[in-house]
């Protein structure tokens, strides 16, 4: 990093009226600008909500006129405002008004207790109809390690109800016996395309429903109403405000989050810039033309060209959903090889591999290159997740004939997840330009990474799981989203992970110690990941992303340096001030109340 003096200072000469003054001015900071040096700066001035200055306190002290608030930062770091380049902000509002599990790991009592409470707590519903939906389910973390529930957990609780159960992940349900039945899912239910319904050793339904099996549950869920889902992302605004995340990525949208966001754009009340990427159904993989025809129409209602500083709606990306998850009880990512089986016997386990490497990824090779070349002739970026090594090296084919074809170099596509991939794809990232969008919370010993992932990948793959500095170090642009609501909104704890392949102290000795020989990335990787990297996938590198003259003044300021500080406090660091567009949309009580 270069700490830059008055010498790298822009636009210092004094204003010759109050229209040339700032509207506010941060002095005496450690401001970290994320430009193409790293360089620390002292001072910050913003005019319009746009930057105006960026440099020592002198230059920025010709900018202050008689309406001009002044910060004194007092050595405090000031940086870009994060952009969380993958996460789902409704669903995760939505899920506040459910049943909550917490992500937390859980004894079948305690998870049956959870629910019993929950039950109880809505008392007055009575028969044997209407649904208890429970979310934030941690099912890779369900104790003792390695357990699988099925539909005999739930029928113990005390309820006539159908209970669904969203594992975390997103990508499985567990339902009761009554829920089967009201779904009408039975042994001679016929396998979805793209999913699975788990049978049990007598051949009828476990209870799990995994990727397309759980639209047999989804579609009969009641739904949120509309004024309910406003509510839902105007939390979410206001959570990702106190996170620091100025920009994001909805990385998988609807019409009914397209619908609330749209509601909470017109009410004035959309606080970060939000991008979307309309989501491609599993099903037009079989025409291609229709998957691009039904993205453009999402673009064409809902995609906005304003003039001005304040956050609109960009509908720029779509997502495509290649795989399932990696780890277990699901294996559902596609993979180059055969995950591993247990051959032996509970005393004397011997893991070897076995004859599984996973569906098929939902989007033949052939529609995928068709899909992403036609969304790119469109102007749009394909977002595709991939968890799999085997579907990460499908994609990258894709991208590969997406390249080669006319007007494919300009297109920025980027690959969501990538827990594991080959290391002969490591390279391919960077010789494609491809954008490897990782959630970097993932990257420690955990249940799901250590019951859910080691014995099943065999140690080769599991020694390079969660390969966030390989990709680096191979040249990759790697970009952090964080999947909210998947985990919970921690954006801090995540960077720390980053740095560290640690997980908290408070995780206990089963999952203390760094996950696996590689190490974290570089502090200033970590961040640029998570401004500018992000920014360039959006499409918004020339305006977000680093503090530089002429940019919008998206930024926020932090209780200490993040890089001064022991690495596990990382985690701890709170946002005191975030500003999108020069306007406060949120800030710590106390803070610059001078």
């Amino acid at each position: 990093m270069i700490l830059a003096g008055a010498a790298a200072a822009a636009h210092a000469g004094a204003p010759r009226s109050a229209i040339d003054a700032a509207d506010i001015i941060y002095r005496n900071g450690y401001v970290y600008t994320v430009d193409a040096g790293d360089s620390v700066q002292q001072a910050l001035a913003v005019r319009a909500g746009r930057i105006v200055y960026v440099g020592d306190n002198t230059g920025a002290a010709k900018l202050a006129g008689k309406g001009t608030r002044v910060i004194d930062l007092q050595g405090r770091m000031l940086m870009p405002g994060l952009i969380d380049a993958h996460m789902h902000p409704l669903s995760g509002g939505k899920r506040l008004l459910r049943c909550n599990l917490n992500y937390e790991a859980l004894t079948v009592p305690q998870f049956q207790a959870r629910i019993q409470a929950c039950v109880d707590k809505e008392s007055k519903i009575k028969g044997n109809k209407e649904w208890l939906q429970v979310v934030n389910w941690f099912e890779q973390g369900m104790l003792p390690a390695g357990l699988v529930s099925t539909r005999a957990t739930l029928d113990a609780i005390n309820s006539a109800r159908p209970i669904v159960v969203r594992s975390s992940f997103g990508h499985s349900n567990l339902v009761n016996t009554r829920g089967l039945e009201v779904a009408g899912i039975t042994r001679a239910t016929p396998k979805p395309a793209t999913g699975k319904i788990v049978l049990d050793a007598s051949g009828a339904p476990s209870g799990l429903l995994e990727d397309a099996a759980m639209e047999l549950v989804d579609q009969l869920l009641p739904k949120t109403t509309p004024a309910e889902n406003v509510s839902a992302a105007t939390y979410a605004m206001q959570a990702l405000g106190r996170q620091g995340v100025t920009s994001f990525l909805d990385a998988s949208s609807d019409p009914e989050i397209f619908a609330a966001f749209a509601a909470v754009e017109r009410q004035g009340k959309l606080s970060a810039r939000a991008h979307f990427a309309a989501e491609v159904a599993t099903e037009d993989g079989a025409d291609p033309a229709r998957a691009v025809a039904s993205v453009l129409k999402m673009v064409k209602r809902y995609h906005q060209e304003k003039k001005g500083v304040a956050p609109i709606m960009r509908v720029r990306h779509a997502k495509l959903y290649m795989d399932g998850v990696i780890a277990a009880p699901a294996l559902t990512g596609t993979m180059v090889a055969p995950y591993y089986v247990d051959r032996g016997t509970p005393q004397h386990p011997h893991w070897v591999p076995g004859d599984s490497k996973g569906p098929p990824t939902y989007f033949p090779p052939a529609a995928l290159k068709a899909i992403v070349i036609g969304l790119a002739t469109a102007g749009i970026d394909a977002h595709v997740h991939v968890d799999g090594d085997g579907a990460v090296r499908e994609t990258l084919d894709a991208i590969e004939a997406l390249r080669a074809a006319p007007g494919g170099k300009d297109a920025r596509p980027a690959l969501a997840h990538a827990e594991i991939v080959d290391p002969a794809d490591f390279g391919r990232f960077a010789a494609l330009d491809a954008s490897a969008v990782l959630s970097f919370q993932w990257g420690k010993p955990a249940p799901d990474t250590v019951a859910g992932l080691k014995d099943y990948l065999g140690p080769q793959r599991y020694a390079i799981v969660e390969p966030q500095s390989l990709l680096l170090d191979a040249g990759a642009r790697v970009v952090f989203g964080s999947d909210w609501p998947v985990d919970a909104l921690d954006e801090w704890f995540a960077l720390k992970v980053g740095v560290t392949r640690t997980n908290a102290p408070s995780a206990g000795p089963e999952f203390a110690g760094k996950l696996g020989p590689a190490p974290g990335m570089p502090r200033a990787a970590v961040l640029r990941a998570a401004t500018m990297n992000a920014a360039y996938t959006l499409r918004q590198e020339g305006q977000v992303g680093s503090l530089e003259v002429g940019k919008l003044a998206d930024l926020i300021v932090l209780d200490r340096n993040f890089f001064q500080i022991p690495d596990e406090e990382i985690a701890d660091i709170k946002v005191l001030q975030t500003v999108v567009g020069g306007k406060i949309v949120h800030q710590s009580p106390g803070f610059a109340s001078q």
